[in-house]
C-alpha cells in the first residue's frame, strides 16, 4: 500500500480539519495529494511531538476536527502519548500513522515495527484507546478514514505503507517558520481569534 494513495483518499475526505504532520518525505507528499489542506496543515512537526501537538490542539479547540499525520518512528519516540489519550478520550481527534517500518528520512534503517512483535495499534488498545486498528490495503484504509472523522472518542490507524517515496512531486518551498505562521493565521481566521498578536516596536 503506498502512503501517497493513501493521503490522496484521506484529502478527499478532509474540508475543515486541522492537520499535523511529521518530517520526512510525508510532507512533500501531502503537499501534493492535499492542495487544498496546505493553509490548515501544520509541517514538519519533530518525532515524537506529531501526535502530542495534534492532541493540545484538540483540547484546545474542541469543536474542531484535528488529523494527527504520525510516523512508526514518530509514535516509537513517544509511547506516552497513546495512555494520554487513553485517560482524556479527546472526541475530535484522529490519528495516522504511517509504518513504513523505517526511519526513512535518515536513509531507512529499520524502526521496532520491521521485526514482526511490536504492535502499535496493539499498545494504543493497551494504552485504552478503543478504536485502533492496523490497515494493509487502500479500501480498508478508506472506510477507517470514514469511521474515525466521524467518531467521538480517539481513533487510531497504523497503515502499513512501503518505504518509497511517490516519484515526481513538487517539493514544498516554504521552511519550518514560515509554516508555521501560516497555519497559526488560518486557525486565526477560521475561528476568529487572535494568537498572535502584530510585533510590539519600543
Amino acid at each position: 500500500m503506498k502512503r501517497f494513495d493513501c493521503m490522496k483518499a484521506l484529502a478527499g475526505r478532509l474540508k475543515d480539519e486541522l492537520v499535523i504532520l511529521s518530517l520526512g518525505g510525508s510532507v512533500d507528499e501531502w503537499y501534493n495529494a492535499a492542495p487544498h489542506m496546505r493553509e490548515a496543515s501544520l509541517f514538519q512537526q519533530q518525532l515524537g511531538c506529531v501526535t502530542a501537538q495534534a492532541f493540545g490542539l484538540s483540547m484546545g479547540l474542541p469543536h474542531r476536527r484535528v488529523v494527527s499525520l504520525d510516523t512508526d518512528g514518530g509514535m516509537l519516540f513517544n509511547l506516552g502519548i497513546l495512555a494520554t489519550l487513553g485517560n482524556e478520550q479527546p472526541k475530535n481527534l484522529f490519528v495516522v500513522v504511517w509504518d513504513n517500518e523505517c526511519y526513512q528520512s535518515i536513509g531507512g534503517p529499520p524502526t521496532h515495527t520491521a521485526f514482526g512483535r511490536v504492535d502499535l495499534a496493539a499498545i494504543a488498545r493497551g494504552a485504552g484507546i478503543e478504536q485502533a486498528y492496523t490497515v494493509r490495503d487502500l479500501d480498508d484504509f478508506d472506510a477507517h478514514c470514514a469511521r474515525g472523522l466521524a467518531a467521538a472518542a480517539p481513533y487510531v490507524i497504523v497503515a502499513k505503507v512501503s518505504g518509497t517515496v511517490q516519484p515526481g512531486i513538487r517539493r514544498k518551498h516554504s521552511d519550518g517558520r514560515e509554516d508555521k505562521y501560516i497555519f497559526v493565521r488560518h486557525v486565526e481566521a477560521s475561528e476568529g481569534i487572535v494568537i498572535m498578536g502584530p510585533s510590539e516596536h519600543n
